[in-house]
């Protein structure tokens, strides 16, 4: 039950029980073989057309990267992105896998950490900059896929001052009253029938 306590609290775990935070991230947080769905591959048309300008998520996945999309704010991090904690050395994924227990820098001997935010981090500021700077200039904004409560990435839909705002999730959002379209589906479900 400690173990599984410390689980809540991941970012004092990675440091002070990293052998454990490891076991629960590779059994529960990296999908190797995990492929972009319809949403990504529609996200990515837009993109490519020119009408979407910035894909803004809280995915750790790369998944948007993975159908092809180039601008993409990823809010907390990325699994395929790893650094040493001492020296910064880069890591991909595969070096994470197959490491036995915890990733060791293999110049200086110190831990790996996943460049994803944990628990009880910041969210990096120039990312937060940047994703604020796309949803003032914005006319429209597509929000799709979230539920709308974590933050502070759910607070970001108040910085939009546009003309059309369009939400598209299974359930209802505390912003569907502000929306001018709202569509209570699988975002990958939408995307299917638009493509």
């Amino acid at each position: 039950m400690e173990n599984l306590l410390k689980l809540y609290y991941p970012m004092n775990t990675f440091f002070s029980n990293t052998s454990l935070f490891y076991e629960y991230y590779k059994e529960n947080i990296i999908y190797k073989y995990a492929q972009p769905n319809y949403s990504h591959i529609g996200i990515n048309k837009l993109e490519k057309e020119g009408k979407i300008k910035a894909i803004i998520t809280q995915n750790i996945d790369g998944l948007h990267q993975k159908a092809g999309s180039k601008n993409v704010l990823e809010l907390h991090g990325n699994i395929l992105k790893n650094y040493c904690v001492n020296c910064n050395a880069k890591y991909n994924l595969n070096y994470i896998i197959d490491s036995k227990d915890v990733p060791i820098c293999r110049y200086c001997r110190e831990i790996i950490k996943p460049d994803i935010v944990l628990y009880q981090e910041p969210l990096k500021e120039e990312i937060i900059n940047k994703a604020i700077e796309f949803i003032i200039k914005a006319d429209l904004l597509i929000i799709g896929g979230t539920s709308l409560v974590v933050y502070p990435a759910a607070g970001l839909v108040q910085h939009f001052k546009g003309k059309n705002l369009v939400l598209i999730n299974k359930t209802m959002t505390s912003y569907d009253n502000y929306a001018n379209l709202v569509i209570n589906e699988p975002i990958g479900e939408v995307f299917k029938k638009i493509i």
